[in-house]
């Protein structure tokens, strides 16, 4: 959102019928919205980038594993690859344990 820039209050029905809009301008505009049910503020409507950044940062250890993450192209692994990594590290681990039961 913008310094200093203030939400914009909606009613419920404007809310309810303008719904994929008020969506569109939350994430791609970062503007947040007030949902005013009878003259009282009921809930706030905003994108997550904004949320994210404003309300729930990321902690500092998550912001570098996406960082390395990043750099080194892990951020576009396909499903197909994730499921790869993580049976790899599965059996990895079996092996491990195995070995170490082995020698008790």
């Amino acid at each position: 959102m913008k310094s200093g820039a203030m939400p914009k209050v909606i009613s419920a029905l404007t809310a309810r019928t303008q719904f994929g809009k008020i969506m569109r301008r939350a994430k791609e505009r970062q503007d947040r919205f007030v949902v005013d049910k009878r003259g009282e503020p009921q809930v706030v409507i905003m994108g997550v980038k904004d949320f994210i950044n404003t309300i729930a940062p990321e902690p500092e250890v998550l912001k570098l594993i996406g960082e390395e993450a990043k750099r080194k192209g892990k951020n576009r692994l396909t499903m197909r690859q994730i499921q790869a990594e993580i049976a790899s590290y599965r059996q990895g681990r079996q092996a491990k344990n195995g070995s170490a039961k082995s020698r008790s």
